[in-house]
């Protein structure tokens, strides 16, 4: 699967799953270690262990992929799931207003993510 279409996966799961505020930023011109960052928004540490826990489940068993790092599950206050060439970040609101990714990445292209499946809107 070419990183473009994992990120619209992850993002489609991500959002069966209840993530709002969703957002593919392509980094791929910008760093060595991905191409896409994924962010997605919880509304509280439950739903972000689900969130992330659904990924990785979905992916391996549909589409034969396994995460290759997962890091903040106990906490589930922002937690990354790294696809390499992907990477998945489930914030609760209050971390993610805090580190505010999307402006460190701001003069980086997003993916339009309205022709997906679901309630995805693009954060501006």
């Amino acid at each position: 699967m070419d990183p473009e279409a994992l990120a619209r996966r992850i993002v489609a799961v991500a959002d069966d799953k209840g993530a709002t505020d969703l957002v593919a930023i392509d980094v791929s011109d910008l760093l060595g270690y991905t191409d896409f960052l994924i962010i997605g928004t919880a509304r509280n540490e439950r739903q972000a262990k689900a969130i992330a826990e659904e990924v990785q489940y979905r992916l391996k068993h549909d589409d034969g992929l396994l995460a290759k790092r997962v890091e903040g599950l106990p906490e589930a206050r922002w937690i990354l799931v790294d696809y390499i060439d992907c990477i998945l970040h489930v914030f609760v609101t209050e971390t993610r207003e805090l580190y505010r990714l999307e402006q460190l990445w701001g003069e980086a292209p997003r993916i339009d993510l309205g022709d997906l499946a679901g309630d995805v809107r693009r954060r501006a």
